[in-house]
């Protein structure tokens, strides 16, 4: 495909993983409302045909980033072809990643499991745990984070987009690398996918991929500049 081709390609796959992502999680904090295990196990029986949505919704956000991970590849690699090639091995793992720990699916058979198939009370409760558990130690973000900090330093580099922009790429990106595997080890406490401080830490991340997406869309990217 030409540059302008892939640019178009990757705008919008942004804006579409951006909203399935928020969509995604909307529908599922809805799906898993209550206090406690049970009342969440509940909801979900009471909410499969959302549930089954997140889960479709999660395997398109697992496309997308292999898109953009062909896509961007295929606009940076002229800047430094190694460079382009590790932020592209990063956009599959997180792809990757995202779809083989998704719990989603196994959280619904647990909640509308019936007579013989479904395990008694206290076993469903501690692998209902288990499996909400899963999505917040799933490493995909930080795949995100990393390719995304390669991404922008390479368009940054490249001065293929407004410079502005490609520092609050670089920036945002960077904050997520070093705050989300704090999370996952635990350091920060728990990861609340709908909490404020989560919404805080991924904010300027969400207005450079949308400010990006609309760029790539009208405008394209520039030409490499010389090294």
């Amino acid at each position: 495909m030409t540059q302008k081709t892939n640019a178009r390609v990757a705008g919008f796959t942004f804006l579409f993983y951006i909203a399935a992502g928020i969509t995604s999680m909307v529908l599922f904090g809805r799906a898993a409302s209550g206090e406690g295990i049970a009342a969440k196990l509940a909801s979900l029986a009471q909410h499969a045909t959302p549930v089954r949505i997140v889960f479709v919704l999660g395997l398109l956000m697992c496309f997308s980033a292999l898109v953009l991970g062909v896509t961007l590849y295929a606009l940076t690699r002229e800047v430094d072809r190694d460079l382009a090639l590790l932020a592209l091995i990063c956009r599959v793992a997180e792809g990757l990643a995202g779809i083989l720990l998704s719990s989603t699916l196994g959280l619904l058979w647990l909640a509308t499991a019936t007579g013989a198939n479904a395990p008694d009370p206290p076993a469903a409760h501690a692998l209902g745990a288990f499996l909400l558990k899963m999505g917040a130690w799933s490493p995909a973000a930080t795949f995100f984070a990393v390719g995304s900090t390669l991404f922008s330093w390479l368009f940054l580099r490249g001065r293929m987009i407004p410079v502005a922009l490609a520092w609050l790429g670089v920036l945002a990106s960077v904050l997520l690398v070093v705050i989300l595997p704090l999370q996952l080890a635990g350091f920060l406490g728990a990861v609340d996918w709908l909490g404020p401080v989560t919404w805080l830490m991924w904010l300027p991340m969400l207005v450079f991929e949308v400010a990006l997406a609309l760029w790539l869309l009208i405008k394209g990217v520039a030409a490499p500049a010389p090294r």
